[in-house]
């Protein structure tokens, strides 16, 4: 499974979007790999624009694995918003949780987000 962010799905809504991001998330739509959790879902619903967008985040919520989100979740995204602030850099809270989520689960991110990157490191 790979936990795929909110900044990926964007470019699958867009009608413009990135064409290299909305082919790769095809790819991992139709082989099973890919899943959600319920803050890029919120996220997601959160800047949905007219019926075309949300028509695909119903189809979405009906073909998406969703991970989980318990306690350890949390304690997790808190561990990394201290190591975050330790070392110089402010994450979204948002990011936290979904490098959190992923971690939990063991699973990969895939994200145009250059924070995953940074939270990569810590």
């Amino acid at each position: 499974m790979i936990l795929v962010d909110t900044s990926c799905w964007i470019e699958v809504l867009r009608e413009r979007g990135d064409t290299a991001v909305c082919r790769r998330m095809n790819d991992l739509v139709r082989s099973g790999q890919a899943c959600w959790s319920p803050v890029v879902r919120l996220e997601l619903w959160n800047g949905a624009r007219g019926i075309k967008e949300k028509k695909a985040l119903r189809e979405f919520e009906q073909v998406l694995p969703e991970l989980e989100m318990p306690a350890e979740v949390w304690e997790i995204a808190c561990e990394l918003a201290r190591n975050a602030r330790t070392a110089g850099l402010t994450i979204p809270a948002t990011d936290l949780l979904i490098a959190a989520c992923a971690r939990h689960h063991g699973v990969e991110i895939e994200s145009t987000d250059a924070h995953f990157t940074e939270l990569n490191k810590l």
